[in-house]
């Protein structure tokens, strides 16, 4: 009976350690509200909003999250968990053609900010 407490004992253990493991390697959970929209705000809103040109232009308007979800009239700025593939993220971190890099015409979008918006895309972009 011992050795088998013993042998659970070291099982339980090493199970756990991969889910301890994870949670002390996780990054904090990024907030869309918080995090993100402030950014956006900062960066984006004057052009991407009701009436604004780059909504005109593209018909992306960024005043919300379900306008950023909803994409442009070319297809869509976010893809949950992709990264690579999400275009606001190639827009803002110059991987597109240097005339429509984002925010167009006006100082780049610090890498922290964009780090940020990274993390929110891994995380599966949600609307909290």
């Amino acid at each position: 009976m011992k050795m088998i407490n013993k042998n659970f004992g070291k099982l339980f253990m090493l199970g756990l350690l991969p889910l301890v493991m994870t949670a002390c390697n996780s990054e904090p959970t990024v907030s869309y509200s918080q995090d993100v929209k402030p950014i956006l705000d900062k960066n984006c809103i004057e052009c991407h909003q009701a009436g604004g040109p780059g909504t005109v232009a593209s018909g992306l308007d960024m005043s919300a999250y379900e306008g950023l979800m909803k994409g442009t009239n070319f297809g869509p700025m976010i893809i949950a968990g992709d990264t690579e593939g999400s275009n606001l993220l190639v827009l803002i971190e110059g991987r597109a053609d240097p005339s429509i890099s984002m925010p167009h015409g006006q100082k780049s979008i610090p890498k922290q900010d964009i780090d940020t918006i990274r993390s929110w895309i891994e995380q599966g972009a949600k609307n909290n």
